[in-house]
């Protein structure tokens, strides 16, 4: 599908595990960015929806639901697709935010469609839209040093300057979530 497709942004959905203890690991990052963008609008409210947290935010052209599914990453499909039929909107509509370990860490980049990375939050989300033509922002968290596997580095808790560089990262997400919500997708692509 050619980006010129893609509609304005109705939905920005971040990608983690709802547990405490998932808070700060890189698997979260999607939730972290919602959070810090939901920071940035000033959200006060989130109502439980369809195994979703979902909040809506202004934007100069209509109202933006902000949802982090409460299903664990590998089935937040569902909830996500629940919440966009609810309110009818389009997997083109949609923007995922999630980890992605083959971008160094802090790069971070935008993208309509395409592979799924053996990711498996993604693939339960184009399952459940059925269709991959969704955007996507990549944040990206690096491989694991030396043999450690991919399951232990992205669910492992951050500490200290780990942790300071995990937020920091949020925050850039957040900014590029602003520039995708007021000049388009198409101008990060």
């Amino acid at each position: 599908m050619s980006t010129l497709h893609v509609k304005e942004i109705r939905m920005i959905c971040g990608l983690g595990n709802p547990e405490p203890q998932y808070a700060f690991t890189r698997h979260n990052i999607g939730f972290a960015v919602v959070n810090a963008l939901a920071q940035a609008y000033n959200v006060r409210y989130w109502k439980d929806e369809a195994g979703a947290q979902v909040a809506e935010v202004a934007s100069t052209h209509q109202p933006i639901l902000l949802i982090k599914p409460q299903s664990y990453m590998n089935t937040s499909g569902g909830p996500l697709s629940k919440v966009a039929r609810a309110h009818k909107i389009k997997p083109t509509e949609i923007l995922v935010i999630h980890d992605e370990v083959d971008l160094p860490e802090g790069q971070n980049r935008v993208k309509f469609g395409g592979g799924l990375n053996a990711h498996n939050g993604l693939r339960s989300v184009a399952d459940k839209l059925g269709t991959k033509d969704f955007a996507r922002l990549r944040m990206g968290i690096g491989r694991p040093p030396g043999k450690m596997d991919v399951a232990t580095y992205v669910l492992r808790d951050l500490k200290n300057t780990a942790r300071e560089e995990f937020l920091f990262n949020a925050q850039v997400g957040a900014e590029l979530c602003q520039q995708c919500i007021s000049s388009g997708i198409s101008t990060l692509l």
